[in-house]
């Protein structure tokens, strides 16, 4: 029973090289290389490795940790560090979240292929199990770490141990009373099918038992009918009896149930615990909305001093930072560019302590990873700092670098009146940044420039402003035309007002607002500002007084149409929650077609003061909060640490339908906690309604601790759907996930 599930490796030699585990040299720094050993556990699930440090012998990380493994000199360390002749020794692990990279060398390249090939098929597996079996693994681990003795069997001291580290705090009679319970043998330890008793008593589920007998009609079983009434009636979808079989014939695990077209309550289970039970409609998890619209149409995921792994002032530059932001479908990102040593530019925040990155290596970084996970256009937002000899390295760097992907010329042999769409631009780069001529000059050859200053970026004369500068700098720069010709369809202006725009302003210049700015025109002149926004491109960038890399709320842009709302990546917080939800859906592409009503030129949308139109859809938004399993242990430290869970459901969208409500709080039950409650909201323009599923823990004295939670725009939730897994915090070991039950009604 405690074998876990362990088959899969010992048939595989790449698996069993990595269970008897070896010596890999870790790097650090030039001068901090040191060997360590590394081995994967019994379970499959965590990895083992030596340390040197003082007090902690030992050390372990679990593969649910890790976000992807980088063969070869892939990583800034490893480039860095080590010698193009040991690249087949290389490899990377990299993992989710702040920890950094872990950058190894092996002995020899077959060595180093066998380390990686393991890894990515034991991350393969493990992002493969069902939520089921995930539940189940999770358990197992708890339970073999209780067995302190390793005999494969319970005490009633280890049964307590291993409540605590599933998260669920009972009192000594009610553990005693369950232990006996299971001890059919009276021998004082459970083992066998006594543990199996103790497991099914354990994940026991009531409220799944109550939704099962309403609709197992035929002989305590749901037939295939059965199915199909609760399908169109709990989970509201439009299907039909062939739909209902094949779910059966999927997951049916006994077999006398699948030939008579019946589903066991395990079947049902394993169906609601499947990616059929997810609150994001299927249909959403691939490209699924026009992609030939011009690109202000879109939201564009958009990330703001890129460069930056932590705080603004003195925290590390990194090209890390540009592969994370880029791998979570980023499709604008920010190079602070100044002069650097031995006429090699750099990418830094000036005037601060920040470290520096070669202009050249984060190049190479974004050719590499821009269009591995989507495979529309990436923008690179140009601050310019450099002088004029620097600027033309910057321009060979991006031509040489990008080569054909970068975008150096019009679509098309004539002079364009609109922006090409995503689907036109795929694969290929576009610079945003200041221009000295008018774009049309690329067609009529008229090279000649009478002037090669330009105004600097409104970013960098902001920063002026917060005193993050040593000395006082001209308000003019010099341009050099090899870097000028490389900005097409976002040329940088400074915004001078609506009417200015209108009247003077082509369809390739765009402005950036800072989000002060844009929050007070998002808020009094909405109406103007989605027109503004419906045939030019507007930047949202967050205050220079944010020098611990916060982030503003980047709804009342969306609201006002704003396309690169561009937020500090590095951060973990609810408004880069509220953004990786919003570009969720559309196969998490980077981009996301604006409503109809902020594109249309005859629209009168103003997201404050609502008026009747297309965009008012009133809805009634029905959300019953059911239970939650296995949310992890915060305090891991504390043995008796057990939460106490509640969760809270936000939307985001205009300000009427901006509200939250929350459940009670369960004292120390981290386990399988139940609220059902329910709760209604009143939904005025649901086309920009964002929902956030929060789960805390509750704490009387102080601020709530997150557990996890989940994002995603109310139109892409699938109605009637439960058991939605959890993001953020990640490297939390357990598997968090809320039942919930949404629908919704025209009112």
């Amino acid at each position: 029973f405690f074998c876990l599930s362990v088959g899969f490796c010992l048939g595989d030699a790449d698996l069993q090289f990595m269970l008897v585990g070896g010596e890999l040299i870790k790097i650090r720094s030039n001068s901090w290389k040191k060997n360590r050993f590394y081995k994967l556990q019994e379970d499959c699930k965590t990895m083992w490795h030596e340390s040197h440090k003082a007090f902690r012998s030992n050390q372990t990380f679990s593969i649910d940790d890790i976000d992807s493994v980088r063969k070869g000199r892939q990583s800034e360390g490893l480039h860095k560090y080590t010698d193009a002749s040991v690249e087949d020794q290389c490899f990377s692990i990299i993992f989710k979240g702040r920890k950094k990279n872990l950058d190894l060398m092996a002995a020899n390249k077959d060595e180093a292929k066998q380390w990686v090939s393991g890894l990515e098929k034991v991350i393969s597996n493990m992002r493969n199990l069902s939520r089921q079996q995930k539940s189940e693994h999770w358990i197992f681990s708890c339970m073999r770490k209780a067995d302190k003795n390793e005999d494969n069997k319970m005490t009633l001291k280890e049964l307590k141990h291993f409540l605590r580290q599933i998260n669920i705090e009972v009192d000594d009679s009610y553990a005693e009373e369950l232990f006996n319970k299971c001890d059919k043998s009276r021998s004082g330890s459970l083992e066998g099918s006594e543990i199996k008793h103790f497991y099914d008593l354990l994940t026991y589920r009531e409220e799944i038992d109550v939704i099962y007998e309403k609709y197992a009609q035929t002989a305590g079983r749901i037939s295939v009918r059965d199915l199909l009434n609760f399908l169109l009636n709990e989970q509201r979808e439009q299907v039909g009896m062939a739909d209902a079989l094949k779910l059966i014939e999927k997951y049916e695990l006994d077999e006398t149930g699948k030939q008579k077209q019946h589903m066991t309550k395990d079947g049902f289970l394993m169906y609601l615990n499947h990616e059929e039970g997810s609150i994001l409609n299927p249909a959403h998890k691939s490209v699924c909305q026009d992609m030939t619209q011009p690109l202000n149409h879109y939201y564009i995921s958009s990330s703001h001093n890129t460069y930056l792994m932590e705080d603004q002032l003195k925290g590390p530059s990194s090209t890390e930072a540009y592969i994370r932001a880029l791998m979570k479908s980023c499709r604008c990102v920010e190079l602070d560019c100044w002069d650097g040593a031995n006429g090699e530019p750099v990418i830094y925040h000036g005037y601060t302590l920040t470290s520096k990155v070669l202009f050249r290596d984060v190049i190479k970084a974004i050719k590499e990873y821009a269009f591995r996970t989507s495979e529309y256009p990436v923008i690179l937002s140009l601050e310019n700092h450099c002088s004029v000899e620097q600027q033309k390295l910057m321009a060979h760097h991006m031509i040489s670098i990008l080569g054909d992907a970068l975008l150096t010329r019009p679509l098309g042999d004539t002079m364009p009146s609109s922006l090409p769409s995503p689907e036109e631009l795929k694969g290929r780069f576009l610079i945003k940044g200041k221009r000295l001529n008018k774009l049309d000059a690329a067609f009529n050859n008229n090279n000649v420039i009478e002037n090669d200053s330009v105004s600097e970026e409104d970013e960098a004369a902001d920063s002026k402003e917060n005193g993050q500068k040593a000395k006082a700098k001209k308000s003019k720069i010099k341009l050099a035309q090899e870097l000028s010709d490389l900005v097409i369809y976002c040329k940088s202006v400074h915004y001078n007002g609506f009417e200015h725009a209108k009247d003077n302003q082509a369809f390739y210049e765009m402005s950036s607002f800072k989000e002060s700015k844009a929050a007070n025109l998002a808020e009094t002149s909405a109406t103007a500002y989605i027109h503004h926004n419906m045939d030019k491109l507007s930047r949202i960038y967050p205050a220079g007084s944010r020098t611990d890399s916060s982030n503003y709320n980047p709804v009342p842009m969306w609201n006002a149409g704003c396309q690169i709302v561009a937020l500090n990546f590095q951060t973990p917080s609810k408004e880069m929650d509220l953004n990786q939800g919003r570009f969720l859906p559309n196969g998490m592409c980077g981009y996301i077609l604006k409503p109809e009503f902020q594109r249309h030129l005859a629209s009168q949308f103003d997201p404050i003061t609502l008026s009747k139109g297309p965009w008012l859809k009133r809805k009634i938004f029905h959300v019953m909060v059911i239970s939650a399993q296995q949310l992890p242990k915060l305090n891991k430290d504390k043995q008796k640490s057990i939460v106490d869970p509640l969760v809270r459901v936000e939307l985001y969208g205009v300000p009427a339908d901006t509200t939250s409500k929350q459940t009670h709080s369960i004292d120390n039950n981290g386990f399988n906690p139940m609220w059902n409650e329910n709760f209604q909201f009143d939904i005025h323009v649901p086309e920009l309604v964002m929902v956030r599923f929060v789960v805390e823990d509750y704490d009387s004295t102080s601020q709530n601790d997150l557990i996890g939670q989940y994002c995603l725009p109310l139109t892409s939730v699938q109605n009637g759907k439960e058991l939605q897994l959890l993001k953020r915090p990640v490297g939390l070991n357990g598997y968090c996930f809320v039942e919930l039950k949404p629908s919704r009604n025209y009112m």
